[in-house]
């Protein structure tokens, strides 16, 4: 659903004639190999370089040839001494930022020609990642996808546009992003619009498209307890409709990422936008396969931009949740805001029939009077890695968090989501830290996040983007 990370592979050589010469195979063995090991993961296309740099006009000719090939970011590659002013100038043409890889290969010195390259890029302020190792040790793979995605991850960020529907929630100033910050460091763009576009395209949408919805939604959920009042099939077939509307509000105006205030307009006087947050995050719907849309609620920027990140990342629904309570017993926190959990994370599957013999739709508690459906769950297991943007004193700072998403068993399970909110969707998180050191440092009552380990890829996110981060890890 994805495109492949597009990678240029630049090789570096000794700047004297006859001894590039000699050396010529030897280098373009070590770029094959490099190139071989990256693609056989599924997840790079590579574009090498047609020549060894052993002189600037290649220097240039190789930079700009990347440039033109569109490639995402670049590695530098040594194998060799090789002279470091060649690495300066390929890196003016050259996408970044740049991964450099010395090779093993101890009786040429190639560590020479990649510290003495390093240190030049530093020098001139050019940010880069040294890894260095055979390509064929997967430790070492590791490193270099690790860079390979944040870089990816953040250049991907650049030109998007993502749409602010409402504005700031309930007096969260952590909600709300910072239109400079955004641009200067991620270069996004930020629209604003209107809450009441929800109400007025809801409205043009055909009943016969609520309809097939409500019967598709009414045939795959485990249960829909209507209730007469709060959730009755009119007031789902309007979430439907409130999400194609919002469908049409992304499609018009050419937004990549989007969080909805909701609260309290629409959630006191219309509808929850619960049906349209859970299915915009999912990579499906009633109408088939979507590639996922990351949507957050309460209109939280910040939020949103972590989720952003996470989907480059991972290539999958990333979750929104409250840090709702903690639990002393059991040491775990449950996390869980409204129906805001896309139903993927049900049974962690990209089959719709997986997850969603596990949902529930509930009635709206008393918090949202409009009423309407909550997309109501419990988070399969699993080891996951969530993480928050937020901002001190005017900076950004990413928290990192591994934890573990556990499973109690059905009847604990649900005795603990009576123990919140019963029509809510949970996900029971046990972190590698104490609660004390989490509560007293995370800035935000929101986190996100995917299963997995994406620690190094976040940190790496992190010095690449110029931020600081804390790794909440005993």
């Amino acid at each position: 659903m994805m495109e492949k990370i597009k990678v240029g592979i630049i090789t570096f050589s000794d700047g004297r004639p006859k001894v590039n010469t000699d050396l010529l195979e030897i280098n373009k063995r070590f770029q094959s190999e490099l190139s071989k090991a990256l693609q056989s993961t599924n997840e790079i296309e590579v574009v090498e370089a047609k020549e060894i740099v052993s002189k600037p006009s290649i220097a240039r000719s190789e930079g700009l040839r990347m440039k033109n090939e569109g490639v995402h970011l670049t590695i530098f590659n040594y194998a060799v001494w090789a002279f470091p002013h060649f690495s300066v100038i390929a890196s003016k043409f050259a996408p970044g930022p740049f991964l450099l890889f010395g090779n093993v290969n101890p009786q040429y010195p190639g560590m020479v020609g990649m510290l003495a390259a390093a240190g030049a890029l530093d020098q001139t302020g050019v940010i880069h990642k040294r890894v260095w190792g055979d390509i064929k040790d997967q430790k070492v793979l590791k490193q270099m996808l690790s860079f390979i995605r944040a870089a990816y991850a953040f250049n991907s960020l650049r030109g998007q546009r993502y749409g602010i529907i409402g504005g700031r929630p309930m007096g969260m100033y952590t909600a709300v992003p910072n239109v400079d910050l955004w641009n200067s460091i991620f270069g996004i763009d930020i629209d604003h619009i209107d809450q009441y576009d929800v109400v007025r395209l809801s409205a043009e949408v055909p009943e016969s498209r609520a309809e097939a919805g409500l019967k598709w939604l009414e045939s795959h959920v485990k249960k829909v307890h209507y209730d007469g009042k709060q959730l009755t099939p009119e007031k789902l077939k309007l979430q439907i409709k409130s999400y194609h509307a919002i469908q049409k509000i992304i499609k018009d105006n050419e937004l990549d990422f989007a969080g909805i205030k909701a609260q309290p307009e629409l959630t006191d006087n219309f509808a929850t936008m619960d049906v349209a947050e859970a299915f915009m995050n999912d990579p499906y719907d009633w109408e088939g396969t979507h590639e996922p849309f990351v949507f957050a609620t309460e209109a939280d920027s910040d939020g949103a931009l972590t989720m952003q990140i996470f989907k480059s990342l991972a290539k999958t629904p990333v979750l929104f949740a409250d840090v709702r309570h903690y639990e002393e017993k059991d040491n775990f926190f449950d996390l869980c805001n409204s129906g805001e959990h896309a139903t993927y994370f049900a049974s962690k599957s990209f089959n719709p029939e997986e997850n969603l013999k596990k949902v529930e739709l509930y009635p709206e508690g008393f918090y949202f009077p409009a009423g309407g459906a909550s997309v109501r769950h419990i988070a399969a297991p699993g080891h996951v890695t969530l993480a928050r943007l937020t901002r001190k004193n005017g900076k950004y700072w990413m928290a990192i968090l591994p934890a573990e998403f556990l499973d109690f068993g059905e009847k604990k399970n649900e005795e603990k989501a009576k123990a919140t909110q019963i029509e809510w969707p949970h996900a029971f998180a046990r972190l590698e830290v104490s609660a004390d050191e989490f509560l007293s440092t995370y800035d935000s009552n929101h986190t996100h996040g995917v299963y997995g380990d994406w620690i190094d890829e976040l940190v790496d996110f992190c010095k690449i983007a110029g931020i600081e981060y804390k790794v909440y890890k005993k």
